[in-house]
């Protein structure tokens, strides 16, 4: 069996099945749920008429009651009697007639011209109520209904108002009730194929939005279901929803519809599911053959490629479109072809990749070799600096000894006292000289590096270079909390005392003067207001012997000492300077407990830079 039919059947098992068993379960309970709605529905407009019903006729009979207890019929005579009714008949558009029964005062008034003709007598009016019952048991303002009568102008109810205290000669009010407005009312809300009515007790329809169904009866089936006070009754032709009219009035409003009409929504909606299922499984078989064709085509097409790559012809690609499993598999066969071409073409080239990394290693080794030779330079230009120096000092000494020794002989106004004064001051320079060239030729053993408070250094340090420092304004900004940091407090003062030191030098000729020395977490920054550095000579400002100075004051090692000294703290050290703009120099340290243990002949490789300021 091929996979196509394998797929269709396997759609068929787990679609299908499935899909059709739950169709047919939602569509069960949408019919039921469409049945409740509709039940609901008419059960709501059966109560919405019962609810206008007793509405309209309890206020009908309360407006009546209070414009009757207004005036005192026991006393009146016939013709006012007569008026009063006619101003309870003017006051209320459903009063047809309205006659009055007391002992000695007898008045009927009869239809007004714009009220239905109703053909009725007064004798005829009082003789439709118990009025002698009513009398004898009813209190002051209490109202009945009689049973709805017909006639040629439509269905109309007599109601009688007890008008006087209770007793056999109280006085009654009887009037005749049309019943339009509850007709006009029921057919303006009365649906399309519903029929809304008012009956009595008897099951006698008083109001009605079909107009031939008045005072007709109910039949038996449905005069049981009103009796019966069942809210929703289905029979075979048509279904019943009842509600009580609200008060004492005995009536109840009926919704009625034919069960085909009541059914129809119900057998739509199983049409249009079921039309819906169908059309959705054959939509679904046909989308099934489709995918299952293409399908064995895709795969035919890469098994095709798989079988060209085997016999070594990479150009083949496979056709790529969609966004689907199939898709990927197309891609990285696409992708494992050019692959292989790559790797052919990079097979080509090897050769020549090898030879370019074999000559980058030789330029490194190069430079290795270089950096090794300008270190042994270094060490070198150390040793002769220190036999220099070692040569030259004996001999120093003899000469700065007898200078001194002569000037203490030779009174100040002696011409030859300015002569020995400058013979010391050269011998001194010298000294000085050969001391910093055995200092940075030494070879320094291990670093006693210790945990300091580096705030504390500095103002011990700065508190010497005020005194050095006539005519420059120093100051020293230093954190409230201790800097902690690891180093060789004596060998930070010489760095501090040498870059302080050329500041002075580079602030000689300035109008401006001003030493600032800076504390900011682990770092320490001296700047000054000098003339600066030239950008060319950055680069070399920490070489040995290299100084930018106008007077020859030293040999130019303070700065190499302080990058070797920065080198043993495992810190580094930096400076930024632009001519005329002064010079930065920055220090930055390790926090106390990072460092590790460094000897002099082996350096932690950082280093100091230097970088010029654009302006």
């Amino acid at each position: 069996m091929r996979l196509s039919q394998k797929l269709l059947l396997f759609v068929l098992a787990a679609a299908v099945i499935p899909l059709a068993f739950a169709g047919f379960w939602l569509l069960r309970e949408a019919e039921r749920e469409l049945s409740a709605r509709l039940e609901r529905e008419q059960r709501a407009l059966a109560a919405a008429s019962a609810e206008a019903a007793g509405t309209q006729l309890a206020a009908t009979l309360d407006s009546l009651a209070q414009s009757a207890s207004l005036i005192d019929w026991s006393k009146v005579s016939a013709a006012e009697a007569e008026g009063g009714l006619q101003l309870l008949s003017s006051q209320s558009p459903v009063v047809v007639s309205a006659a009055l029964q007391a002992p000695s005062t007898r008045a009927f008034v009869g239809p007004r011209d714009d009220r239905p003709q109703l053909k009725v007598e007064r004798d005829e009016l009082l003789a439709l109520l118990p009025l002698a019952t009513l009398a004898a048991y009813g209190d002051d303002g209490q109202m009945a209904l009689g049973a709805a009568q017909d006639s040629p102008v439509g269905p109309w109810m007599p109601a009688a108002i007890q008008v006087g205290p209770r007793g056999a000669k109280t006085p009654m009010v009887v009037v005749a009730l049309t019943l339009s407005v509850l007709d006009r009312w029921l057919v303006e809300h009365a649906p399309q194929m519903t029929t809304l009515e008012i009956v009595d007790a008897d099951g006698r329809v008083i109001a009605s939005s079909q107009w031939h169904q008045k005072v007709a009866r109910l039949d038996e089936g449905r005069l049981a279901a009103v009796r019966a006070g069942l809210p929703l009754v289905n029979s075979a032709t048509e279904q019943l929803a009842t509600e009580k009219v609200p008060g004492k009035l005995g009536l109840t409003a009926v919704a009625s519809i034919p069960l085909e009409v009541a059914r129809a929504p119900i057998r739509s909606l199983r049409r249009s599911v079921l039309g819906g299922m169908g059309g959705t499984l054959v939509l679904l078989v046909i989308v099934s053959l489709v995918f299952a064709r293409r399908l064995s085509f895709r795969l035919g097409s890469l098994s095709s490629v798989a079988t060209a790559y085997g016999k070594g012809e990479l150009s083949h690609r496979v056709h790529v479109a969609g966004a689907d499993e199939l898709t990927e598999l197309a891609r990285t066969f696409n992708a494992m072809g050019s692959e292989l071409e790559r790797s052919r073409a990079r097979l080509l080239t090897w050769n020549d990749e090898l030879k370019q990394r074999v000559d980058e290693a030789t330029a490194e080794l190069r430079a290795a070799q270089a950096q090794l030779l300008e270190a042994q330079k270094l060490a070198a230009i150390g040793q002769l600096g220190a036999g220099v120096a070692h040569e030259i000092n004996n001999p120093l000494v003899g000469i700065l000894g007898n200078a001194q020794l002569l000037l203490m002989d030779t009174p100040e106004t002696d011409d030859n006292f300015a002569l020995l004064k400058q013979i010391e001051q050269s011998a001194q320079r010298c000294r000085e000289i050969t001391q910093q060239l055995l200092r940075f030729s030494q070879k320094r053993g291990q670093v006693s590096l210790a945990p300091m408070d580096l705030n504390a250094l500095v103002t011990r340090a700065m508190s010497l270079e005020k005194d050095r420092s006539p005519g420059i304004a120093v100051e020293v900004l230093l954190p409230r909390e201790p800097t902690r940091i690891d180093g060789d407090a004596e060998q930070i003062e010489q760095v501090i005392a040498q870059l302080c030191a050329n500041a002075r030098t580079a602030m000689k000729v300035s109008l401006d003067k001003r030493l600032i020395v800076e504390v900011k977490e682990t770092t320490l920054t001296v700047r000054d207001s000098g003339k600066g550095i030239a950008p060319e000579h950055l680069e070399r400002i920490f070489e040995p012997f290299f100084t930018t100075k106008d007077v020859w004051t030293n040999i130019g090692l303070g700065l190499a000492v302080a990058y070797r000294v920065m080198q043993e703290h495992q810190g580094r050290i930096e400076v930024e300077s632009a001519p005329g703009q002064g010079a930065k120099f920055t220090l930055h340290f390790k926090p106390a407990g990072t460092t590790q243990r460094k000897t002099a002949s082996s350096p932690s490789g950082i280093g100091g830079q230097g970088k010029g300021i654009t302006g």
